[in-house]
């Protein structure tokens, strides 16, 4: 494979930033750069991403290759080879950059980027770096800004969640949970709250790791383990402080969540992140972390369960053709479907015709028809691979009197679940299959950010 430069294959993206990665992935060496060309190469991969719209960043040294991989829309894609003798200087480049320790290759490590642009413009980066057998793997998320102060709207709520939400934070006192894996969007949805809450006559604390976007009117703390300052620590500092909201990053262990449970039960508002599969899934977390039932019962106001979906392409999403049998099997209900016109003029032929509401959200013509709304990726100039962007999807729980007295008698995440979906709750399944009905998402991204 020949060699080209950084600044060639910076050019090459740039000219088409929607082109999906090639399946031979480029080889850059650093004999084929002069000028500082570490240097060049890093900044070149680094405004690659931005503009590509990249999440992460990946630098990973395996004993025969050094692959640079970019996670775009959710999905990691390969974006570059790098000569092996560059893992060192690539690695020692990113760390100066972020601040890190560069002596210092035994332990994992925690830094930021900040690069400016030529066109004047900055770019956040939050850097993990990681000894593996090869080399230091070093991970870059992408930090941005704007994004992270979208309105409500943009976060990919129904409506009825969006109420819930809000009512929710417009609450004196309690905990607002957000949950999810890693990668969820749970920092979007935390940013998302305290900037509607952002006011001259609210008092903001928040105590993160790191602090990722900064705001104004907003009191950041950044945790910092080597001189003791942990969540559960400045939590408890920031009750001293007069606060009418307070933001914990990340609720990790039982110190956390009681200084948490307090600062609610003092008639404060408390958000913050769990790392959980489901809603309902929290609240026995809680419990099984040491919590006791009538403290979570009587603290906890609400629950959002979260994944990140890739959305279709709308210049060239295409219908897809799915049986009814097949869509019933993967979740969809009777009501999804329009009865077909048979069943309208004699509703003795079909039992469709006497329970459909007014507004179904897809058409039934027959036994064996498709949903006309579903849609498929099929890729274009663009998109990458049929899908451009992302939206959330969500599960919204509010504890409610009656939750909260089965939290109390000790119930697990299935009866809470079951107690839940009968007051108009509906899952990650199922708010996804609304986004696959509004030709939002398709059928296997679905199937690939939720279970049945």
């Amino acid at each position: 494979m020949s060699d080209v430069t950084p600044s060639i294959h910076a050019h090459s993206i740039r000219d088409n930033p929607h082109q999906a990665p090639s399946a031979t992935p480029v080889m850059l060496s650093l004999n084929a750069v002069d000028n500082d060309p570490v240097v060049k190469l890093v900044h070149s991969l680094l405004i690659d991403a931005v503009r590509l719209g990249a999440s992460d960043l990946h630098f990973e040294p395996y004993e025969h290759v050094y692959r640079v991989r970019f996670r775009i829309d959710g999905v990691l894609k390969q974006m570059a080879i790098l000569d092996l003798q560059l893992i060192p200087q690539v690695s020692a480049r990113l760390k100066i950059m972020a601040q890190m320790d560069i002596s210092e290759r035994r332990l994992p490590q925690d830094g930021r980027i900040t690069l400016k642009t030529a066109d004047n413009n900055t770019l956040n980066y939050r850097a993990s770096a990681l000894l593996t057998l090869f080399g230091e793997k070093i991970v870059l998320r992408v930090i941005d800004a704007a994004e992270s102060l979208s309105g409500i709207d943009d976060l990919g709520l129904e409506p009825d969640q969006k109420q819930t939400f809000l009512k929710a934070l417009h609450q004196p006192q309690g905990i607002v949970l957000i949950t999810g894996p890693t990668g969820s969007g749970k920092t979007l949805s935390l940013y998302t709250g305290l900037g509607l809450l952002n006011t001259d006559s609210t008092n903001i604390s928040t105590v993160e790791d790191p602090v990722e976007i900064t705001l104004t009117g907003i009191n950041q703390v950044s945790v910092n383990p080597k001189i003791g300052l942990s969540f559960d620590t400045a939590l408890k500092s920031f009750l001293r402080q007069d606060p009418d909201v307070v933001m914990v990053g990340e609720i990790r262990d039982l110190e956390t969540a009681d200084t948490a449970i307090r600062a609610a039960q003092t008639g404060h508002l408390v958000l913050s992140t769990l790392h959980t599969n489901s809603a309902a899934e929290t609240l026995t977390r809680l419990h099984h972390m040491g919590i006791a039932s009538f403290n979570i019962a009587t603290t906890i106001s609400l629950v959002v369960a979260q994944r990140l979906a890739r959305r279709l392409c709308k210049h060239c999403k295409k219908r897809a053709d799915f049986p009814k049998l097949s869509l019933l099997q993967m979740g969809f209900l009777e009501t999804d479907f329009k009865p077909s016109p048979i069943s309208q003029s004699d509703p003795n032929q079909s039992g469709l015709g006497q329970s459909m509401p007014k507004q179904p959200l897809v058409e039934q013509l027959d036994s064996s028809s498709t949903a006309s709304t579903i849609y498929e990726a099929v890729g274009c100039e663009h998109c990458i691979e049929g899908y451009k962007g992302r939206v959330g999807i969500f599960e919204v729980m509010s504890i409610t009197y009656e939750l909260a007295e089965l939290i109390m008698q000790g119930g697990n995440a299935l009866q809470i679940k079951a107690l839940a979906e009968q007051q108009g709750f509906y899952s990650l399944r199922r708010a996804a299959i609304l986004k696959v009905l509004q030709g939002t998402i398709s059928i296997q991204e679905m199937n690939r950010i939720t279970v049945t």
